[in-house]
């Protein structure tokens, strides 16, 4: 689903869809203190986690990809302190995280970065 090799980090908390481009890019670089432009892809989930927005950017412009489950939740890891809190995932979690299994080798979840 995404390009091999890019950085795929998650919200660890939920956050307001209802903005744009403009908006995940700001909370991207206020909130999650991180570069919405590095090529990265920026995951962001609602607090019922029945709808997912990812931000990327691809060289010249944003990409916005935006999920919304007719039933069930993303199974999205809880950490104690969500807010600001970004957990770096693989690829391959993200593939699982848009089919709605959970993410993570038992024993090894995602890598929380701040």
């Amino acid at each position: 689903m995404s390009p091999s090799g890019v950085a795929v980090f998650l919200a660890a908390g939920p956050m307001d869809l209802r903005g744009s481009f403009d908006r995940l890019a700001a909370v991207t670089r206020q909130v999650l203190r991180l570069d919405p432009a590095s090529g990265a892809l920026f995951l962001f989930v609602n607090r019922r986690r029945n709808r997912l927005k990812a931000l990327w950017w691809d060289r010249n412009g944003y990409t916005l990809l935006f999920k919304r489950l007719s039933k069930g939740t993303f199974v999205v890891p809880q950490v104690e302190e969500s807010y600001g809190s970004t957990l770096q995932i693989t690829t391959e979690d993200f593939a699982r995280l848009l089919a709605g299994l959970p993410i993570g080798t038992p024993g090894a979840g995602p890598q929380i970065i701040h």
